[in-house]
């Protein structure tokens, strides 16, 4: 196979597409276990803090088709050792509202739910406390973030740099609570076979599962199956196990029989996790030309009262921009709320919108065109590691994105163009994300015909893994994709981390790339290149990070241009066009590619315009608990997204040269929505979602 016919790269059609469209590809809900399944419904908490003072199940349980009644008392024991909200019916105290507090399994969904209505439930409760606020006095500073990242970070004489500097900014920026809303909710059918489980899930990557369901029933991974080919969407929420998998597998042990659990959309509020509101002050000091001297970046987040959950927010701060003097803090507040959980780009996607949003209004202060403000700020190493960079093209996005959307001749002044009742504005933000990847195993085998089959317990979480490791393999072999055959999702294939973190194809495809070149090695070394009658099946691994992740900083990075429109007479917010420029290294399947970058995109329109979870303090519940008022960005809310990156891999990251792009996408974009918000109306808005109201609470101060 010659260079120009390489399948990397190429804008390959889905080979799942056919499948899917055609309904044949079988999600959670829809596998065939070969007998009659029994379904799961879940009676919840109407408090957040107590305990239970009265359960009685009785009417339920007389209801003809209950099969049983999952209650504390009476629910299978579960091994210690779990976390979170994990230990699912094992006790009668309550942690957050929305607890599983009892379960019904019936012969049918329709049943399984009047049941639950048939329940009576009694509390003897605690005031709620749901309420973050940056003079809480009980704040306190986890002892490491999520992925290990650390704390806080301090270089350098921050509050002297920041009282000398010329030209300064102070802002405190507001991200809410949001919840993932996958198409798909998430569903787990279980079944036994003696003391054997099998689990067909909704999850981004099943040996993620199989752990937490061995501590749980005290099995051994061997006796373990989870199942997940296809999954409608996650966003970080399928990437952990949630009482759902717990539920399933105790209500078939319960009853002997197959029985499945599928979510309602308003159980996605409460039992699968959500992103952490966020208070972040961000201080900018610079100097007149607009270098910055120092940067502050203190973050105040909440995490459930029985797990930490520690968002690493200002991290995306610390290597960002150069300034000799730093400081990045969290503080946490443990409140009576679901534990958090990952949520796209965990950490920069909040922290981005914060930054980016002071970035701009420090250009403003200077009278400097933000993309001049990033260009005269590029750092020439990892400002907080001192380590050069394998790859770092941010200057490139700005300037390739600025000529693309046509930014040259923009006016500084804000509110000063119109169009008829629209005033319109553009923005800018740059985009960021880290470049990792972990240990993942795989297996090829080859017949005698040259057939290949290609085994890894990778996810497609509906990005197109099944097309982008079907390209990477028929490479990595020199053959076509015809000639592979690929098998994923299956916790009895070799092992593999989930999908998330942007590390999928980095891991996935290293793997298989290592694992194909030993088995091509082998052939050629023991069979003259060709495949044996009785064919060759090769093992192989990859470690872990690439050996230079401790000698180079490894990011990849964006940036977003943005035309907002804002209606002077309602506040209705339009985003007719954007263009956002990428720097992800090694693109494997253009197609996909494309539409992962304009989903995360998306999805930042959505954070900046529409999502909120808002909470009753009063209460302690979610008021807008389902689609028809938690609002996410539909078709009609994006306008033309121009799309691009830029022909530069990265080898030092891997030998597919690729950074990821599941995250890239969005952060930054809520940002660039905000920056162009308000060179269209003069208004700054630094709590989202930029909703009608605020148009006019801003107008009001003004």
């Amino acid at each position: 196979m010659t260079t120009m016919d390489r399948l990397v790269g190429a804008g390959v059609d889905r080979i799942d597409g056919p499948a899917k469209v055609r309904g044949t590809a079988p999600y959670a809900y829809e596998q065939d276990p070969g007998e009659p399944i029994a379904h799961l419904a879940v009676v919840q908490s109407t408090v957040n803090r107590g305990r239970i003072s009265r359960l009685d199940p009785s009417r339920a349980e007389a209801l003809p088709g209950v099969l049983a009644v999952l209650t504390p008392a009476n629910a299978p024991r579960l091994g210690k050792g779990l976390a979170s909200d994990l230990p699912v019916l094992q006790s009668l105290d309550v942690h957050y509202q929305g607890q599983v507090v009892a379960a019904v399994v019936a012969e049918t969904s329709e049943i399984a739910k009047a049941a639950v209505g048939a329940i009576a439930v009694g509390y003897d409760a605690e005031p709620p406390d749901v309420a973050l606020s940056p003079d809480r006095e009980d704040l306190y500073a986890p002892e490491k973030l999520m992925a290990g990242f650390a704390t806080d970070s301090i270089i350098g004489d921050v509050d002297g740099a920041l009282a000398a500097a010329v030209v300064s900014i102070d802002a405190t920026y507001e991200t809410p609570t949001q919840h993932h809303n996958p198409i798909e909710m998430h569903t787990s059918m279980a079944r036994w076979d003696g003391d054997s489980l099998t689990l067909w899930d909704a999850d981004q990557g099943p040996h993620n599962i199989v752990n937490d369901l061995v501590t749980g029933f005290g099995l051994d991974a061997g006796q373990v199956r989870v199942i997940s080919p296809y999954v409608g969407g996650a966003f970080g929420s399928k990437a952990f196990t949630h009482p759902n998998q717990m539920l399933a597998a105790m209500a078939a042990r319960v009853v002997g029989r197959t029985v499945v659990y599928e979510l309602t959309r308003q159980q996605m509020f409460s039992l699968v996790g959500h992103r952490t509101p966020t208070i972040q002050r961000l201080r900018l000091g610079a100097d007149p030309e607009g270098r910055l001297t120092a940067i502050s970046h203190e973050v105040v987040e909440h995490t459930a009262r029985i797990a930490e959950f520690a968002e690493q927010t200002a991290t995306p701060t610390r290597v960002l921009y150069a300034a000799p003097h730093r400081r990045t803090t969290h503080r946490l507040a443990r409140l009576d709320v679901p534990p958090p959980t990952i949520m796209r780009a965990p950490g920069e996607t909040p922290g981005m919108f914060a930054l980016e949003s002071a970035m701009d209004e420090l250009a403003v202060v200077l009278g400097l065109d933000p993309v001049e403000l990033r260009i005269r700020n590029e750092p020439e190493r990892d400002p907080e590691r001192d380590l050069p960079w394998s790859t770092r093209n941010l200057v490139e996005c700005l300037r390739t994105g600025a000529e693309r959307f046509g930014w040259a001749g923009r006016d500084l002044r804000p509110g000063v163009r119109t169009e008829g009742r629209w005033l319109v504005g553009t923005g800018v933000a740059s985009a960021t994300y880290p470049t990792r990847r972990r240990k993942a195993q795989c297996r090829i085998s080859v017949d005698g015909a040259g057939r290949y089959v290609v085994e890894i317990d990778g996810s497609d979480i509906g990005t197109g893994a099944w097309t982008a490791l079907t390209q990477i393999a028929a490479d990595a072999l020199g053959t076509d994709m015809a000639s592979v055959e690929l098998r994923i999702g299956d916790s009895r294939l070799p092992f593999a981390g989930g999908a998330g973190g942007s590390t999928g194809l980095a891991s996935w495809g290293t793997a298989i790339v290592f694992t194909a070149r030993d088995l091509r090695k082998q052939l050629d070394e023991q069979h003259g290149g060709q495949p044996p009658a009785g064919g060759l099946s090769v093992d192989g691994e990859l470690p872990g990070e690439s050996p230079h992740a401790k000698t180079h900083s490894m990011h990849a990075y964006g940036a977003h241009f943005v035309e907002v429109r804002v209606d002077r007479d309602s506040g209705e917010v339009r985003v007719p066009r954007a263009t956002s420029v990428y720097d992800a290294g090694t693109i494997v399947n253009a197609k996909t590619a494309r539409s992962q970058l304009l989903g995360g995109f998306s999805m930042g329109v959505s954070m900046a315009l529409h999502e909120g979870s808002v909470t009753d303090e009063r209460y302690g519940h979610y008021v807008n608990h389902d689609l028809a008022e938690y609002h996410v960005a539909t078709n009609a809310d994006i306008g033309e997204i121009d799309i691009s990156w830029l022909d530069v891999d990265d080898q030092l990251a891997n030998p597919i040269g690729l950074k990821g792009i599941g995250e890239i996408g969005i952060t930054g974009a809520a940002a660039a929505v905000a920056n162009a918000y308000w060179h269209a109306t003069r208004l700054r808005i630094r709590d989202l979602p930029i909703t009608p109201d605020k148009y006019f609470r801003e107008l009001g101060e003004s």
